[in-house]
């Protein structure tokens, strides 16, 4: 018998969006590059927010790339909501990973070329 009070609710499995762009200059990109992907990110965080589909995570730069992650519910949803934000970023080749599921080997995902 399970007890509201004791058993806490099964919690869904998160999806991610995963967003990679190839930038010109070193291994950071330049500053003008950077400056281009903070805005898109904040943008889209806000677009994101106000939908309530999920949260705009952060970005991760190297190796002449950017990875830009988003988290919620429904990958679909928080990429549809994100999409007009990572297209108009300049910077290919670029792609998006539609994860459908928390990180792991047999989890579905999904490849968009931008």
């Amino acid at each position: 018998m399970q007890s509201a009070l004791f058993d806490p609710p099964e919690k869904s499995p998160e999806h991610a969006v995963i967003a990679r762009f190839h930038l010109g200059g070193g291994d950071f990109g330049e500053p003008d590059q950077r400056s281009l992907v903070f805005a898109a990110e904040r943008s889209a965080g806000a677009f994101v927010s106000a939908a309530g589909v999920g949260e705009v995570d952060g970005n991760e730069f190297g190796g002449g790339e950017v990875v830009i992650f988003a988290y919620g519910p429904d990958a679909k949803a928080l990429y549809q909501v994100m999409k007009p934000h990572l297209r108009a970023l300049p910077f290919r080749p670029a792609h998006v990973v539609l994860r459908y599921g928390e990180p792991g080997d047999d989890v579905a995902s999904e490849r968009i070329d931008l």
